[in-house]
């Protein structure tokens, strides 16, 4: 299978400044996502004042989920780990075109998954944006992203740690699905 630039880019909405469980745990569970369906992953706005190296090493101390982070450490050695705060203008190009993940996708933005998997199929490349928090993506970021994907297809809202094992998975198979047709 040809590989593909997708990226699963994680906001944080929670605190800013304080660590919380939540933070680690997110991130541990995204990272074999990632790994397993060739998904980069991309942190923004994370309360971490650590190198990347540090933070991998970090998540690895703090929890035993994703094989106590050993899929973020290959995420970090392939270099498909970004972290960052959030840019306030555009993303970095490479991510390609940015999708916000939302059950409320808005009717001029809106596309579905096997539009993306085309697309992506095709070798362009995507980032899409995930809020982790109670409070969803914020709303500045749904006139940013050139698309919206509501990846249930029913406007079915998804808990943060199910949209991250959703969207890659899903997108994955889709994808693999266009390979064999081919």
């Amino acid at each position: 299978m040809r590989q593909h630039m997708l990226t699963l880019g994680i906001v944080n909405t929670y605190d800013k400044i304080k660590i919380l469980d939540a933070h680690y745990r997110a991130i541990a569970r995204a990272a074999p996502i990632c790994h397993a369906f060739g998904f980069h992953l991309a942190l923004y706005d994370f309360p971490f004042k650590m190198t990347v190296e540090e933070l991998v090493a970090y998540v690895m101390e703090k929890t035993t989920i994703g094989e106590s982070g050993s899929y973020l450490k290959i995420l970090y050695e392939k270099s498909h780990l970004s972290v960052s705060e959030l840019p306030k203008k555009g993303f970095p190009s490479h991510f390609g075109e940015v999708v916000i993940t939302t059950s409320k996708p808005s009717p001029k933005k809106q596309i579905t998954p096997i539009k993306i998997a085309e697309e992506a199929f095709r070798n362009r490349s995507f980032l899409f944006l995930v809020g982790l928090g109670h409070k969803g993506l914020p709303k500045e970021l749904f006139e940013r992203g050139k698309y919206h994907l509501d990846i249930t297809g029913k406007g079915l809202s998804l808990e943060t740690c199910t949209a991250i094992g959703a969207i890659p998975a899903y997108l994955s198979g889709l994808m693999a699905n266009l390979e064999t047709k081919k």
